[in-house]
C-alpha cells in the first residue's frame, strides 16, 4: 500500500515535469519536502517496481511529424517475440505491442510510426517489413486526435 507522500509524488509525476535545471527540486517544494527526500521516495518506488520509467509526450504534429500510423502486423506466433524485439529497435517506432487477434482481424503485433507525411510512413514500414521478413500488414492512419492524455492514478 502506498503512503500519502508516495501518492502525492505520483500525482505530481502525472503532470508536466518543469523544464528547469532542477525539476525535482521544484516539484518537491510544491509538496513541502526536500529534493533529497523526493528523490529517495522516487528511488524506492523504482526499486519496488512501482515506477519503471519516465517518458516524454511530444506533440509530434508541432515537431514536424504530420502523419502517424498504427501498423497492424500478422506475425506467426512462434516468431512474434523475436520480430517484435527487432521492430522495437527501429527509432521510427514509438510503440510496439503484441495483442490477441480477434475474429475477422488476424493481426497480432502493432507498431506506431511517425513521419512528415503518409508516404514517409509507407517507406518506413516497407523498410521494417524487409528487415523482419513480414509482408502481411496494414497501416491505420490517424485522421483526428480526439484525446491524448496520460493516465491519472492519483489526484493532487
Amino acid at each position: 500500500m502506498l503512503t500519502d507522500l508516495e501518492k502525492k509524488i505520483i500525482a505530481l509525476l502525472q503532470t508536466d515535469i518543469p523544464v528547469v535545471k532542477q525539476p525535482f527540486r521544484e516539484m518537491a517544494e510544491k509538496i513541502g519536502i526536500t529534493e533529497d527526500k523526493f528523490l529517495k521516495v522516487l528511488n524506492d518506488l523504482n526499486d519496488q517496481g512501482m515506477i519503471r520509467r519516465f517518458g516524454a509526450t511530444i506533440k509530434h504534429q508541432k515537431s514536424g511529424y504530420k502523419a502517424n500510423a498504427m501498423v497492424a502486423w500478422n506475425v506467426d506466433e512462434e516468431r512474434v517475440e523475436r520480430v517484435g524485439n527487432i521492430m522495437a529497435t527501429f527509432r521510427e517506432i514509438t510503440h510496439c505491442y503484441r495483442r490477441n487477434p480477434a475474429p475477422g482481424w488476424e493481426y497480432n503485433l502493432y507498431t506506431m510510426v511517425h513521419a512528415a507525411d503518409e508516404e514517409g510512413c509507407y517507406a518506413i514500414v516497407k523498410k521494417i517489413s524487409q528487415a523482419v521478413g513480414e509482408k502481411n500488414y496494414t497501416l491505420l492512419f490517424s485522421r483526428q486526435e480526439l484525446k491524448k492524455t496520460s493516465m491519472k492514478y492519483f489526484e493532487d
